[in-house]
Order: C-alpha cells, then sequence, then structure tokens
C-alpha cells in the first residue's frame, strides 16, 4: 500500500513539476508571475477536443496543431498585453496576467459551455501494468514520466547548446547587458511565453485526461504547481521538478492517513516555505544588503 501511494504521488508530482516549469519559464526570463498560466493551459486544452470532436483529426496531427496554437497563444497574449506594460510595477503585471486568465475562462465558457466533458488521451488512467505484488502503474504515468523526461532533456539542450537558448540565459541574468550586446529582449520574452504556454498545454491534457474538462479545471493543478515552484525553487526548473515529487507524495501520504487535509497539503507548503526558505529547497539562499 504504502509503495503504491508512494508511486501515485511521484506520477502526480511530476505532472506538478511539469506545470511549474511552464510558470517558471516566464518568470526567470521576465520577472512576470503569470497568473494566467492555467488559463492558457486550458484554453489551448479545449482547442485540441474541439479539432478532435468535432472535426475528427487524428490524434497525433491534432497534438501538434495544439501545440503551434499553444505557441502562438503564448506569443500574442504577450506581444499585445504584456509588452506594452513592459515598464509597469509588479503589481501592473500581475494584475494584467489576471485579466487574461479572466477574458480565457470565459471565452472557454462562452465557445464550450460550463459542463464537464471528457478528454481521451491515448493512454488510459485506468490501464494499469503490475510492477510488483500489488502495485501496479497506469499506461497515462509511464507517458507522464516519459514526455517529463523528454521536456527536461530537450530544455537541457536548448539552454547550453542552442544561440536563443544561451539569450535567454543571457536575459535571465541581465537583461540590460543582454540588450547592449545586441540580444533582441523582445523577442527572447516572446519565445519564453511561447515556450511557457506549449509546456503548460502538455501538462494540461495530462491532467485533464486523469480528470474531466471544464473552463475551472487548471486552478487547482495551478495551485499545486506554484507550490511546487515556491518548494523546489522558482529560479531552478530541475528544482520545480524535485519539488513536484516531493509535494506529490505528501500529498498522497497526508490524504491517505487524513484525507481532509489532502486539499491544504499545497497551501502549507507555500506558507511554511515562504516563512522558512524563500528562495526554495533546491536554490542556494541570497541575503541582499542594502
Amino acid at each position: 500500500m504504502i509503495a503504491q501511494l508512494i508511486l501515485e504521488g511521484i506520477a502526480t508530482g511530476a505532472c506538478y513539476g511539469l506545470f511549474a516549469i511552464a510558470f517558471v519559464i516566464i518568470y526567470k526570463t521576465s520577472d512576470v508571475v503569470n497568473f494566467s498560466q492555467a488559463e492558457m493551459a486550458m484554453f489551448c486544452t479545449y482547442f485540441m477536443y474541439h479539432i478532435l470532436s468535432l472535426y475528427h483529426v487524428p490524434f497525433w496531427i491534432s497534438f501538434l496543431a495544439t501545440l503551434g496554437f499553444a505557441a502562438f497563444l503564448g506569443i500574442m497574449l504577450e506581444y499585445v498585453f504584456l509588452r506594452p506594460a513592459r515598464h509597469s510595477s509588479t503589481i501592473g503585471l500581475i494584475g494584467i496576467t489576471l485579466g487574461i486568465e479572466i477574458i480565457l475562462m470565459g471565452l472557454a465558457g462562452w465557445k464550450w459551455g460550463a459542463e464537464q466533458k471528457e478528454f481521451v488521451l491515448p493512454v488510459s488512467y485506468s490501464s494499469t501494468h503490475t510492477i510488483f505484488g500489488d502495485t501496479f502503474i497506469s499506461d497515462w504515468a509511464i507517458a507522464l514520466f516519459v514526455t517529463t523526461a523528454c521536456v527536461m532533456t530537450a530544455l537541457y539542450f536548448f539552454f547550453k547548446y542552442t544561440k536563443p537558448g544561451i539569450a535567454m540565459r543571457a536575459v535571465q541574468q541581465n537583461m540590460y547587458a543582454a540588450r547592449i550586446v545586441g540580444v533582441n529582449t523582445g523577442a527572447i520574452f516572446s519565445l519564453a511565453w511561447a515556450m511557457s504556454s506549449v509546456i503548460g498545454t502538455i501538462a494540461a491534457m495530462f491532467f485533464a485526461a486523469a480528470s474531466t474538462l471544464d473552463p475551472q479545471f487548471m486552478m487547482t493543478p495551478f495551485v499545486r504547481a506554484f507550490a511546487a515552484a515556491v518548494l523546489g525553487g522558482i529560479q531552478s526548473i530541475p528544482g520545480v521538478i524535485l519539488g513536484g515529487l516531493i509535494l506529490g507524495v505528501a500529498e498522497n501520504v497526508f490524504g491517505y492517513v487524513w484525507p481532509d487535509s489532502k486539499p491544504i497539503v499545497a497551501l502549507i507548503v507555500i506558507v511554511l516555505v515562504l516563512c522558512f526558505r524563500p528562495s526554495g529547497l533546491f536554490v542556494r539562499h541570497y541575503i541582499k544588503k542594502v
């Protein structure tokens, strides 16, 4: 039983971590806390549901088309809403992302309705394989582990060996110095939003397949992903994956022992980490002296 709880927690935590990566990419690049991340992913998942159910497009074509739409949506939102307000205060930028959240949720409810819908992936949440004894793993979890590993590997090579990735790292370290040496910071911000939207959409597809699809289905995963980012360190992509795994296991174990505690585990993690380790568990803590 304990092994099954831990395994399921790791799978759920990997999904939290994958979604947290999307959140962290924007924050690291532009210092914007994107509270519309969940609704961007939700809207793109609805886009895939629409072309799958209405036009009966094959899954993999629909998947690639959705990732293209997600990238376009991220670029458009950054260019139309965030770029003109680039020099606004942090509170102003947060307000803009909250406005985007409301707009996307309203559009999804108007277009597809508020009722729950079934979102099906080629890998089933209910199809399982026995590992040992009474411990089993689902096709959904296997696909999630493979996807998370592929995303992490792709990001590693992107940031280490490609010019856009190196430019993005330069902008993360010092935007003004990067601009002086010729980096197009506007293009880098758009790229960050496109990458974030794509990765967030992939995570949202797994969440939708494990539950149901409705305009609010990503709100709870967003809180969990935010907790994972805070726990692991919002400046570290590997850290948020580890934070997600820890959070997923903690949620599953506490939820089994005290069922009523499961919904608040993420909130407790956020409060405790911000109080005692604001930089996160896997990021070096710096004290700014003035």
